[in-house]
């Protein structure tokens, strides 16, 4: 016997229908969600347009710009009529003395992040293995200090490495020389290390806090000593960590201001500094201009290096050792 259909006639007519009505409904909910997270992205795009494309196209702008000197009225800074585009400013980077200035920001950043490394990786592994209670008051304590102006916190450290400071002070009472410690090259690679110090550990215990207990006591089992256990299995494992900490550390570096500023007392010029100068002293914002997008290269490029170096890490399972 031959069975009826299930979509013929009246009744299968209107389960047809009733389906289509379902999938319509789901449809138009569904494109409504759409619309309304569309409409919460536009506060976004419009605040990134104002306050970081537009900027940046002003800075690009007054960068491939000189003052004509031809013109009447025309003023460096200004924005007024008596501008020409030029690569003046690039070309007049290439000094050896702008060039020298870019080399000291690098290698001090490089320094300032390198030692940050050699100390936060040590004090995230100590976090990590202490109790949960003692765990969260020792990053509450290495956070408490952000809290307070960073502007404050250099120039605690003036009082500190000053002549009659604290550090000479104590060298004193042990029967050794005072040294000069402030206005020198070390006195800024320590406020680096200093302000910077925080941003190197954090991303580091969390990459370590990822590490399951159970994996180092399966290296351990398998006859692993603890040198093997931390180069084949801590190691490996907290390279995200150590990228972002990189990071987070050489970009700040590599363009602070202050720091260098105030305990470098004017000695150690930075690209910082030299951006500073040209935009509040000189009043030269189309040169300033070109040295901040040169520093923006700088970092982008740096920036692009460690993200190669973290994708060649992740496509080789974490284990580069």
């Amino acid at each position: 016997m031959r069975l009826p259909s299930l979509f013929q006639g009246k009744g299968g007519r209107a389960a047809g229908s009733g389906v289509q009505t379902a999938a319509a409904g789901r449809g138009a909910r569904a494109g409504g969600s759409v619309s309304r997270g569309n409409l919460l992205q536009y506060p976004y795009i419009l605040w990134a347009g104002l306050f970081i494309f537009v900027p940046l196209v002003i800075v690009l702008w007054y960068s491939f710009t000189v003052p004509f000197a031809g013109a009447a009225g025309s003023s460096a800074g200004t924005g007024e009529a008596g501008l020409v585009f030029s690569a003046e400013n690039y070309r007049r980077f290439l000094s050896p003395v702008y060039v020298q200035v870019l080399y000291r920001s690098i290698v001090l950043a490089i320094k300032a992040t390198f030692v940050c490394l050699l100390i936060g990786y040590p004090a995230a592994m100590i976090i990590n293995a202490m109790p949960r209670g003692w765990r969260n008051t020792v990053l509450l304590l290495m956070v408490i200090p952000m809290w307070i102006n960073f502007l404050l916190r250099t120039y605690a450290w003036m009082v500190l490495l000053g002549r009659r400071g604290v550090l000479n002070t104590v060298l004193e009472f042990f029967g050794l020389p005072g040294q000069e410690w402030l206005y020198t090259e070390t006195a800024v690679l320590i406020g680096m290390v200093y302000n910077f110090l925080p941003f190197m550990v954090l991303p580091l215990y969390s990459a370590l806090s990822r590490i399951g207990r159970e994996t180092i006591e399966a290296a351990e089992d398998l006859g692993a000593n603890g040198f093997v256990v931390f180069r084949r299995v801590i190691l490996p494992q907290s390279v995200p960590g150590v990228i972002a900490g990189i990071t987070m550390v050489f970009m700040p570096a590599v363009s602070t201001f202050v720091i260098s500023a105030l305990l470098g007392g004017g000695q150690s010029m930075l690209i910082g500094n030299l951006v500073e100068q040209q935009f509040l002293s000189a009043g030269d914002w189309h040169f300033g201009s070109a040295l901040s997008i040169i520093m923006m290269a700088v970092i982008l490029f740096s920036m692009a290096i460690v993200s190669l170096y973290d994708k060649g890490a992740s496509l080789e399972g974490g284990n580069l050792w």
